[in-house]
């Protein structure tokens, strides 16, 4: 049990709670939540058909995925969770290490997939699918890595980390929009596709980075999986189907990394046009087209 002193210090800003309900509002999905190797996780659910797990990336939450989640409902099993200490799944991040990871994520797939999933991972949620497709793969049909980290070491362009180190040292509305602009391809577009979920999702975001619990966690999380390249052996042994999916104007992860992962490993590279670090948000049903295509589901 969390002690009050816990709970005190993960307190956040007023106007997170209905920045979340806004966001999940319409959502074809149930929220609940799941005990996970000790991680109180909160975990979207819809749809129905073969299981599609989705990690999300850095800072984010389930409800990133809001602009995929009702097309892909509509064919699949969709679970999407909150990764450890990130969105409203709580843990310490003094907890957290490799192995707790990959326990949660088993516990998550064993509790939540009647068979083994496809588990496509975005960013940092793709450098942690990789690692456990390369220790525990037997547990997965297949894996999609979405503009992923770990594939080399984590070095973005100037520009990107110039944004990024901005936001993380002070997190405001100014440099919120200043990371978004290199994250996305068309940020005024954006915003207008989003509407209202645009204000919520920017609330959200910054609610989540001025709490100090997730930023700490999301902070470990980083060092932990996606800082680093993932270990040559451990990509080696990943041997369910991989399928790379990739923004062409990506500036945290150049598209030339994810070229030279296909060509080492032999992984299908499908490139998203317009699109930057994050397809699913900026090119929602190209991504999903792609993601079909890779599935076999042309015609679903």
């Amino acid at each position: 049990m969390r002690s009050a002193q816990q709970e005190k210090r993960r307190s956040r800003p007023s106007g997170g709670d209905e920045a979340r309900e806004l966001l999940l509002a319409g959502l074809p999905v149930t929220e609940r939540r799941l005990q996970l190797a000790g991680v109180s996780t909160a975990v979207l659910e819809g749809g129905a058909g073969p299981p599609v797990v989705l990690l999300h990336g850095p800072g984010a939450y389930a409800a990133a995925w809001l602009r995929v989640i009702p097309g892909l409902v509509t064919t699949h099993h969709v679970v999407a969770p909150d990764l450890p200490g990130q969105g409203a799944s709580t843990v310490a991040a003094g907890e957290l290490d490799v192995d707790r990871v990959a326990a949660w994520l088993a516990e998550l797939v064993e509790r939540t997939c009647p068979s083994p999933p496809v588990l496509v991972g975005h960013l940092l949620g793709g450098a942690i699918a990789a690692r456990f497709a390369g220790d525990r793969g037997e547990r997965l049909s297949r894996l999609v890595l979405v503009d992923t980290f770990g594939l080399a070491p984590f070095e973005p362009s100037p520009e990107f980390g110039s944004a990024l180190m901005g936001f993380l040292a002070q997190p405001t509305a100014e440099t919120h929009d200043g990371l978004w602009q290199r994250c996305s391809f068309d940020l005024e577009g954006l915003r207008q596709a989003l509407g209202t979920r645009w204000g919520a999702m920017k609330t959200y975001n910054l609610e989540l980075a001025n709490t100090p619990t997730v930023a700490e966690a999301g902070g470990k999380l980083m060092e932990l999986f996606a800082m680093p390249a993932i270990p040559a052996e451990v990509l080696g042994r990943i041997a369910a189907p991989t399928t790379l999916i990739w923004g062409r104007h990506d500036l945290a992860t150049p598209v030339r990394i994810a070229e030279d992962a296909s060509v080492r490993h032999g992984w299908p590279l499908h490139v998203i046009e317009n699109a930057a670090d994050d397809p699913t948000i900026d090119q929602p049903e190209a991504f999903l087209n792609t993601l079909r295509n890779a599935l076999g589901e042309e015609g679903r």
